[in-house]
């Protein structure tokens, strides 16, 4: 007789809340519409992995510990630092339980000592993991603070005191330093000039002004007048023009 496999279809249904449920910290900071929790958990897999492997831990095992960590919040939804404050957590380990119970005991049993090592903290691999976590906030944070965010500082340096691995800590001390790279292509001031002058002077190489003005647009290193804009729908976004057509609607690329 085929295992009932009807309380796995549930939490994978249930799993899928994790898409809209949002990262609530972000709010704090003034983001109106910030990343879902499986959006974050998305980049902490990866870096996950990334971390696992020059750290000399096992990236799979680091990797799967990654794809859970934040599992439990389809019940509980994100709780951010401050609510903790006023609201007890939810022990991530009771939930987990409560949500593989039914489940075929082999599957139920891997997923419970997947959240305790995650929890446990001791392992190489749930010291990665747990960096990854940090290490994706902290990349999150430099994204929005990029974006004229300016409150998710917080964030940047709450993560970078909170990573733990040599990886973490090297990438915490270049984030601060003078180099070109301050954390997910995040310029510094120094290379953001570099930039602007390679980009726009006469020994740009582009190939020609659409392939310019589009690695212009994509460059998160340029100042644009607040003059040129363009608009879709609402939204005005600011976009470098190297002519004199006039603004306030989309100007075609030739």
């Amino acid at each position: 007789m085929a295992e009932d496999l009807s309380a796995v279809a549930r939490f994978l249904y249930e799993a899928g809340t994790l898409k809209q449920t949002k990262r609530t910290g972000w709010w704090m900071a003034g983001v109106r519409d910030p990343e879902s929790v499986a959006e974050h958990s998305w980049r902490t897999v990866l870096l996950a992995t990334i971390i696992a492997k020059l750290e000399g831990a096992d990236p799979a095992r680091a990797t799967y510990l990654a794809v859970w960590h934040d599992s439990q919040e389809t019940r509980t939804g994100d709780v951010n630092h401050l609510g903790k404050k006023y609201a007890p957590s939810a022990d991530p380990q009771a939930v987990t339980a409560d949500q593989v119970a039914g489940m075929p005991e082999i599957l139920a049993s891997a997923i419970r000592e997947l959240v305790a090592e995650y929890e446990e903290k001791e392992s190489p691999e749930a010291i990665c993991a747990r960096d990854a976590d940090k290490l994706e906030c902290m990349i999150q944070a430099i994204e929005y603070k990029a974006q004229g965010y300016e409150n998710a500082q917080r964030w940047i340096d709450n993560s970078r005191r909170r990573l733990t691995t040599k990886i973490g800590q090297r990438t915490r001390r270049r984030g601060t330093g003078d180099g070109v790279w301050t954390g997910c292509g995040q310029p510094s001031e120094r290379s953001r000039t570099e930039f602007e002058a390679r980009s726009t002077g006469p020994e740009c190489q582009c190939s020609s002004r659409r392939s310019h003005r589009l690695r212009i647009a994509l460059a998160p290193t340029t100042r644009i007048p607040e003059s040129q804009t363009w608009t879709t729908g609402s939204r005005t976004s600011r976009v470098p023009h190297d002519d004199k057509k006039p603004h306030g609607r989309r100007q075609d690329l030739p």
